[in-house]
């Protein structure tokens, strides 16, 4: 997939899940290393150019991180000017969720339940590239 010139993505709101999909795959790709990156939208669907890449993260996150990773959400999102965000979980292994991306998809969807900050998407990036995850396969139906 061709790289997304800047001017465009600079316009174009992310208003489907493909739009999405093919930005993710553009700026994340495949899997390289284990982080999480948080992407940042405006109220238009925009994507603000601020994008956080967060590394060094436990295997699985804990219940007691909730309210930090929250607090984290709300003033990230702020200082960005962004409504709401799509969270990319980045681990080198197949297409499939694994216990520990599911613990991390339903703590990063906690989190920003808790923050009141709108959780556009979740994507996974792995060893073949990048696909959407739904809230149906980490919160536990299928």
């Amino acid at each position: 997939m061709d790289p997304i010139d800047r001017h465009i993505a600079d316009l174009e709101p992310l208003t489907t899940d493909e739009l999405i999909e093919q930005r993710v795959s553009s700026l994340v790709g495949r899997a390289v290393n284990r982080q999480v990156w948080l992407l940042f939208l405006h109220a238009d669907a925009v994507q603000s150019p601020l994008v956080m890449p967060i590394s060094d993260l436990p295997a699985t996150p804990t219940a007691d991180d909730l309210d930090n990773w929250s607090y984290f959400i709300t003033e990230t999102t702020e200082a960005a000017g962004a409504t709401s965000l799509i969270v990319v979980i980045e681990r080198f292994a197949g297409t499939r969720l694994n216990d520990n991306d599911r613990a991390w998809a339903r703590f990063v969807s906690d989190g920003c339940r808790q923050a009141g900050v709108p959780l556009r998407a979740v994507a996974l990036s792995h060893r073949r590239g990048v696909r959407l995850v739904s809230d149906g396969e980490y919160r536990g139906g299928g």
